[in-house]
């Protein structure tokens, strides 16, 4: 027999058993019974912060960065549903992620109680698994389960629904230990035929990272690739799926992309895709790449079989995770032609590096430069949606994995968050966070949870005072029709200020270095505010030459 134990306390002791160590949180009654049992358990630290969007979002990135599910807890009705925005990034973006929801007491429902919701219904659509606990003996099952779901094959969130009583009731149950994750292997049939096609290709290139890449595979495929000289092009915001200093990284696809790695693209005849969905922004809404790709060879390699001839017809589908298959590939040495990585790799250094643009005061490819002369090569770069993430999309070499967290469902407000979670799990790393002043604002109040947990990170608010991604299209579609784009914004370096941080305001390109510098000799919360010109709306388009067109 077991002792009894609250709901809230076993709950927990099996969150610990599945490796979970932080949790993101804003504090709910719904739950107390949790937070009564957190505060005897010291292996996991308790996260506290300012909104659920933040919490959702934080969530995200700790499972993007660990590979396990980055746990996060909220009270019912405006809780969750500002958290949802997370769920929604999470399963887009192929995360790992829990969130818990406290809920109505069970004798309380379908009685539109205080913030009740159906969480199961609302979150179907948006996670891999949405369900309720109805009974406290059965947490370890339903956590255990939950963990599965959210690792295994194409990875993503889960939410679980916590009935008030439920965390509050007595009971006996027995823990689950932590799980071991199930091997997916490529067949050695399937590797044969890789290489088969490959032997025939003459302008091969892969595409990789998303689903289940991590840091490890990156070593392995690079040591495939290097050996074949095979072109490497990363998915939208896969950036770091290897190291871009690699002789065969080529860039990276999605919004802006080098037209000469395009161009490689519309010309290979064969696609070697692993973890990439291929999802509209890596294709260019599906005409980069066709679902039927008449001319191409497409071999799709993803860990989930539910992805495979879903969208893109596969000439050889193979259901296997990254790593596996990574390890698969690195340990074969096959006879294979040498193809020509090294002129697609010198494409995107010429692509990639900075020149100084006439007439601007504040060049941000200047201030790029400047933070790749100054910051550590494994600098953390977080960034939410917006035109001001392409200057450091395109300019900014990343390295392995984790050092790119940028969602690949575009959603706004996710770079500060994401930053304090990063500089949480890597203290000894620095972290840098990309925000537009559009951007910021969404949840630019995490800067308290930075301050308050001792998080050291910097953060740039790019402000053009206006919503740039929205006034780029307005300016395509009704040229110098100005309506609902223009913002009114705070001093964002006094507002930094204000939450305890270290803070200054940059308006022209020559300050920023010796800015950078100054904030690099700090520590704890940094913020740079600089104040560019929404004329310069990309680093290759103008507001004028826009309206030109």
């Amino acid at each position: 027999m077991t002792a009894k134990r609250t709901g809230g306390r076993i709950l927990v002791d099996n969150l610990v058993a599945q490796g979970c160590d932080r949790i993101f949180h804003v504090p709910g009654e719904s739950f107390l019974a949790v937070l009564d049992a957190l505060h005897d358990t010291p292996q996991i630290d308790v996260v506290t912060c300012r909104q659920e969007g933040g919490v959702g979002f934080m969530a995200c990135a700790d499972g993007a960065m660990t590979q396990r599910p980055g746990v996060a807890f909220v009270t019912r009705g405006p809780g969750a549903t500002n958290a949802s925005i997370g769920v929604h990034v999470a399963m887009q973006d192929s995360q790992p992620m829990l969130l818990f929801i406290g809920d109505v007491d069970r004798g309380m429902r379908d009685r539109e109680g205080f913030q009740e919701v159906d969480f199961p219904a609302m979150f179907a659509p948006l996670a891999k698994w949405a369900t309720r606990i109805e009974d406290a003996r059965r947490i370890p099952e339903y956590v255990a389960r939950a963990w599965a779901v959210a690792t295994s094959g194409r990875p993503g969130p889960v939410v679980i629904a916590l009935p008030e009583d439920m965390l509050r009731d007595e009971v006996e149950a027995i823990d689950r230990p932590e799980l071991a994750p199930p091997l997916q292997a490529p067949d050695p049939y399937d590797l044969d035929q890789i290489f088969a096609l490959l032997a025939q290709a003459k302008r091969p290139v892969a595409i990789i990272g998303g689903a289940g890449w991590d840091a490890e595979a990156g070593e392995d495929f690079v040591r495939f690739a290097e050996r074949i000289a095979l072109p490497v092009a990363g998915a939208f915001r896969r950036q770091d799926a290897i190291p871009n200093a690699s002789s065969v990284w080529a860039g990276n696809l999605g919004y802006g992309p080098n037209p000469k790695l395009v161009q490689r693209i519309k010309d290979a005849d064969l696609l070697l895709v692993i973890g990439a969905r291929l999802g509209e922004a890596t294709t260019d809404g599906y005409a980069l790449i066709t679902p039927d790709h008449p001319g191409q060879t497409l071999i799709h390699v993803h860990p989930d079989p539910n992805e495979l001839n879903r969208t893109y017809l596969a000439d050889l589908p193979i259901c296997a995770r990254p790593f596996e298959f990574a390890v698969a590939l690195a340990a074969e040495e096959p006879e294979l032609p040498r193809f020509d990585a090294e002129a697609a790799h010198a494409e995107w250094v010429e692509w990639s590096t900075p020149k100084p643009r006439e007439g601007v005061a504040l060049d941000l490819g200047q201030c790029v430069a400047a933070m790749r002369a100054t910051m550590p090569a494994d600098t953390i770069i977080c960034n939410g949606a917006g035109n001001f993430s392409s200057w450091w999309h395109r300019y900014w070499p990343y390295a392995a994995q984790p050092s790119q967290l940028a969602p690949t469902a575009g959603a706004m407000g996710y770079g500060v968050p994401a930053a304090v979670a990063a500089a949480l799990r890597f203290p000894d790393r620095a972290v840098v966070a990309l925000a537009g002043d559009g951007d910021f604002m969404m949840n630019g109040q995490e800067l308290a949870t930075a301050v308050q947990h001792d998080a050291d990170l910097i953060v740039l608010v790019i402000d053009n005072s206006t919503y740039g991604t929205i006034r780029m299209h307005q300016e395509r579609e009704y040229p110098a029709r100005l309506s609902g784009t223009t913002l009114r914004n705070p001093d964002f370096a006094a507002l930094a200020r204000a939450y305890g941080g270290w803070a200054e305001t940059v308006e022209t390109t020559a300050e920023f270095a010796p800015a950078l510098d100054r904030a690099l000799a700090q520590t704890g919360l940094r913020l740079l505010h600089l104040k560019t010109d929404i004329e310069f709306i990309t680093p290759g388009l103008t507001v004028s030459g826009l309206r030109g067109k």
